[in-house]
This record gives structure tokens, sequence and C-alpha cells, in this order.
């Protein structure tokens, strides 16, 4: 039973089109095996599991309390946060399961979800060997608690919803590149508040897809995945994180920025500003979001940066200590990978058609 209906909510995601068609696609299908009022769907960094465009919301006021949910889940002790269970054996848990019943053991259902009457919580991560792409969060107002069959079956959605959105952060097809501005500088006070910002930055958020967003006082909305960013930075500031602030972003025409951000030293050391960094996203920056939309194993990868530095294959192979046979075998896989069928067509597939040509001055 419990097959047959994980097959159906996965019915159609293989005909999606992006990461928010898969997102809407999944969730309609969802809804019908594992009743729930509202849901918040997430792509996510593969390498450092922080939320990025698209998202999808649904219900509980639609957007306007989003931003206070990702601060409770980066700054508060919460119950099942994301980052431990992108680790857990089972991806996916409930809430009330979780804190046997008491969900108010949870900052995030006594701050934010019990006002909204939220009864309970079934949140998992999507992800694919160790490596996290999306997440989801669905809510139930009304009814019994996310039962364990529930929360196995949505367990059991996270591989191949990984593997969907893996393959979607494949580039679109070739177009032609604008120039692309600077890097762009987002100013946040030690209370999270926007203070200031450059031109490229006012660029660069407004090449971002839609989402949710929170305005601020300089007159732009600033999407929840730059939100999200800076917060992590206040995290790792106050000693609660370990990770980084750095997240990679999709534009809307397809090109990819990386958001990267770091807190500041006030006087006497106390926490001080956030400043946050919006740039095109380089080659290094994408190589490993290549490699997985890939499916490249890490040795494939690196004989791909070395052709892109225009390497030959007995030269590959002395860096590598390996045969030039080796290295034939390992291009051979690596065309049928990603259907490329030389190496000049392998480069512009993997990284020319990924990031933008040089910023302007």
């Amino acid at each position: 039973m419990g097959g047959r209906r994980r097959g159906e909510a996965l019915t159609g995601i293989d005909r999606a089109a992006d990461a928010g068609d898969l997102f809407g696609r999944a969730s309609a299908r969802l809804r019908r095996a594992v009743p729930f009022d509202a849901a918040v769907w997430a792509a996510a960094d593969p390498e450092t599991g922080l939320v990025t465009a698209p998202m999808l919301v649904e219900g509980l006021g639609e957007r306007e309390r989003c931003a206070d949910y990702w601060e409770s889940e980066l700054l508060e002790e919460n119950v099942v946060p994301f980052r431990d269970l992108a680790r857990a054996a089972v991806p996916a848990a409930g809430l009330r399961a979780a804190t046997g019943d008491l969900p108010a053991r949870s900052a995030r259902f006594r701050r934010l979800l019990e006002g909204q009457g939220v009864r309970d919580e079934l949140r998992a991560v999507f992800r694919a060997g160790d490596r996290s792409w999306g997440v989801v969060s669905l809510f139930r107002t009304g009814g019994g608690p996310f039962t364990h069959d529930e929360v196995e079956l949505v367990a059991g959605l996270s591989t191949p919803m990984a593997t969907r959105l893996r393959r979607l952060a494949r580039p679109a097809e070739p177009s032609p590149l604008p120039d692309a501005p600077g890097p762009g500088l987002v100013l946040f006070d030690p209370s999270g508040a926007a203070t200031s910002l450059n031109d490229e930055a006012r660029e660069h958020l407004a090449s971002l897809p839609p989402g949710p967003s929170v305005p601020t006082a300089l007159g732009v909305r600033l999407p929840i995945w730059i939100i999200g960013t800076a917060l992590q930075a206040r995290a790792i500031a106050r000693g609660r994180d370990h990770g980084g602030a750095r997240v990679r972003i999709r534009t809307a025409a397809g090109r990819w920025l990386v958001c990267h951000a770091s807190g500041l030293t006030g006087p006497g050391g106390s926490p001080g500003p956030v400043a946050l960094v919006i740039e095109p996203a380089s080659a290094a920056d994408l190589a490993v979001i290549i490699a997985e939309s890939y499916e490249l194993t890490p040795r494939e990868l690196e004989i791909t940066q070395h052709v892109a530095r225009g390497l030959p294959t007995a030269e590959i192979a002395a860096r590598l200590f390996i045969s030039p046979h080796t290295v034939r075998d390992h291009l051979k896989t690596i065309f049928q990978k990603t259907g490329a069928s030389s190496r000049g067509e392998l480069v512009a597939r993997l990284f020319t058609e990924h990031h933008w040509p040089g910023a302007r001055s």
C-alpha cells in the first residue's frame, strides 16, 4: 500500500519543466495521500543546505510570516531542524511524534505555528547521497497528527525528489549572455534589518525569480533566500552553527549567482552588522552543482576541469598519476553522461552555459 501511494505521489515529476513546476506537481499529488492544509517547498544549496530559489508557499496566509519561519529555523532552538534531518537515518519527521505530543518544546511552534492554528508539522529533506537538494514542511490545522505511515511515505519521496531537483540544475539551452553587473553589497544591522545596498545589488535582485520576500526601508524587497543567507551569518557569529553562509541562486534567465554573507564585529567584540555580497557565479562556484547535476564522480569532475583548462590527455594523466588510457575511459563516460560529443562541447555545456561573462567594471 505504501509503495503504491508513494508512486502516485511521484507521478509526473519526471515531466516537471523546472523546480517550481516540480514542487507544484508533487504538492498536488501528495495532498491526496497525506492530507495537509499548508506547505512550504524550497530548493536547497547542495553544499550548505541553505534554502534557495525557487520556493513554493501554500496556505498559512501565504507569505507573510515566511521570514519569521526561517529566522526561527536558524537562530532558535528547535525540534528536528532541517540540518539534523539532512543527516538522519530517516530524512522526515513529524513535530508531535518527535516531541512526545508536546510540540511547544519547539520555539518554532510556540512563536509561529501555534498562533496560526497549526496542530502538527511534517518536514523532510530531499537528499541524494550526502547532498540536500530541497526541503518541505507540511502543516495540519485540523484533524489528527501526522501518522508514522505518513512520515514514512514522505521520507520515501526524499531520494526521487532530490534526484529530479539535481537533474533540473543542469543548464537550459544556450542563450546570448548579457554583461554582468559587478558584485552587489547589502548591509544588515545587528537586528537583521537591511540598512544599505549598492546599485549592483539592485540589479542582481531584479534578476531573481519571483518568490516570498520581505519589504525593506530601502525600497526593495529581499527574497527569502537572501534573508536566509544573512540569518545564517548571524547564526555563525553567535556560535550556533559552523556551516557556511553561502548559497547559489538561479536567476529568472537561468544564470547563476552566488550569495555569501559574513558577520562583522562591533565595539568591544559585540555582534556587528552583516555584510552580504551577491555576484555572478564563477565556474569554480558551480563545480559541485555541475558535477552533481550530471552525476559525475569526483575523478570525472577533476578530469573535466583539466579539459576546461585546455590540457591534453597525456598531461592530464601525468598530473593525476594515471594512464592516458584511463583518462580516455573517463572521458568516454563523461561524454555519455553529459551528452557532449567533443571537448569543446563539453566545456561549453558544463561551464560556459552556466555562468556570466566578465563583470562590468
